[in-house]
């Protein structure tokens, strides 16, 4: 008696190919899931990514959301190049860490002694020509480039906030420009 054949026999190579695409689809979601969540982390650190501008009583007006962590971060421009930012009101001038500064192409002024939180650092004085956030633009900003700062947030201190109304409602903070 004989014994039927299979018209298609699977081979080794064939369970080696097959394993290798489960492995390939599960790699591609994992990554996917990763994407996605670190797309969610980022909203949650930087809720004010597309900051839109209205006109209240003549002057422009910027509504900003309060991250999870209480600051208030908002993407905005320096020299119409795309920075971050993070308000601080404790900040005397705008704070720009050294590597976005080399980004920008910032030049470096002479050196002065800054306090800050963790003690006096040497920072270099700048000028930004100009400082958007939304459709609030200064001219002619303040700034010093700290070379002790890590990341690519920029503090936007005082030689700016001071040109500006604002007003925090709850978890907003609603930024007005004065007339100048």
């Amino acid at each position: 008696m004989t014994q039927p054949v299979d018209p298609s026999p699977r081979s080794d190579a064939q369970h080696r190919m097959g394993r290798g695409m489960i492995y390939v689809a599960w790699l591609l979601a994992l990554g996917l899931v990763t994407w996605i969540f670190s797309g969610w982390l980022d909203t949650q650190r930087n809720p004010n990514r597309h900051v839109k501008s209205v006109i209240e009583d003549g002057m422009y007006a910027v509504t900003l959301e309060r991250n999870r962590y209480g600051h208030y971060n908002a993407n905005g421009l320096i020299n119409g190049r795309e920075v971050e930012f993070m308000l601080d009101t404790g900040a005397t001038t705008v704070s720009v860490p050294a590597a976005v500064a080399q980004r920008l192409g910032l030049k470096r002024g002479p050196p002065v002694l800054s306090s800050t939180a963790n003690g006096t650092i040497t920072t270099y004085l700048t000028r930004l020509a100009s400082v958007s956030v939304g459709d609030i633009t200064l001219h002619n900003v303040k700034a010093n480039i700290n070379p002790h700062m890590g990341g690519n947030e920029v503090l936007l201190g005082m030689s700016f906030l001071k040109h500006l109304e604002f007003t925090q409602r709850g978890d907003t903070l609603i930024l007005k420009q004065l007339p100048q």
